[in-house]
């Protein structure tokens, strides 16, 4: 029996950007394979191509050379309609800043994506009520953004992230806005959606943050620096 191939590969990602006279290479020859419920964190200083990887693999920005495969897809041969898709159909984005719509009830903004899918409302409404259960808030429904703690917002983002099934949850700096004490209850959502099967990459500079991760790459001026697998963390004595 063959091996399943990996829900990501990247092969020899370079990313060039011109500023000026100066070329600045922000990725330069990554090779990576993320496999499916994989718990991965991606970590690297300022500069180190950490945001540009992250772009990249939420299909946000195409590289200059090398080839991405996203769940067995070409990303190079896709069009931007098939982009647009493939972001609403496979990834679930959790940013650092919640990125949420202010004049909307957090079922509304649960249900986005699904809206970019064609589903009808009731169909919705039922899906994005589930996955605001799955992180506590099936009782905050109506509640607009700016009537949650920070804590709260960023479990709405992580609803909005659940409610398609996407294949991998993206996450970018997820704890960056959140005292120490919320970004850990943050952290132990995702640990939770890993151990129901998701697939998690976390984007952070944080190395607490990252050792809740089951392996931590990281990156320096564009080249893969180590790839190492990590001891599962003990949540209890955070």
């Amino acid at each position: 029996m063959s091996n399943p191939l990996p829900l990501i590969a990247i092969r020899d990602l370079k990313k060039e950007y011109v500023m000026g006279d100066t070329i600045v290479r922000a990725l330069n020859g990554v090779s990576l394979d993320i496999n499916k419920n994989e718990y991965v964190a991606i970590m690297g200083p300022s500069g180190s191509g950490k945001s540009t990887m992250m772009n990249i693999l939420g299909c946000l920005d195409t590289p200059s050379a090398g080839e991405y495969y996203l769940n067995n897809h070409r990303v190079s041969e896709l069009s931007d309609d098939q982009l647009a898709e493939a972001r609403n159909r496979e990834i679930g984005f959790v940013f650092q800043t919640f990125n949420l719509l202010p004049r909307s009830n957090i079922l509304s903004n649960v249900e986005l994506p699904l809206i970019y899918a064609g589903l009808k409302s009731s169909v919705r409404k039922e899906m994005a009520m589930e996955s605001l259960e799955k992180v506590g808030l099936g009782d905050r429904v109506h509640h607009k953004p700016n009537e949650l703690s920070g804590g709260q917002r960023q479990r709405v983002a992580i609803a909005r992230a659940l409610v398609n099934n996407p294949s991998i949850i993206l996450a970018d700096e997820p704890t960056g806005n959140l005292d120490t004490k919320t970004g850990n209850e943050i952290m132990r959502i995702f640990e939770d959606l890993y151990k129901q099967g998701n697939t998690i990459i976390v984007v952070t500079h944080e190395e607490d943050i990252a050792e809740h991760a089951r392996r931590i790459v990281r990156l320096r001026d564009g080249k893969l620096e180590s790839d190492t697998v990590v001891a599962k963390p003990t949540l209890a004595q955070v």
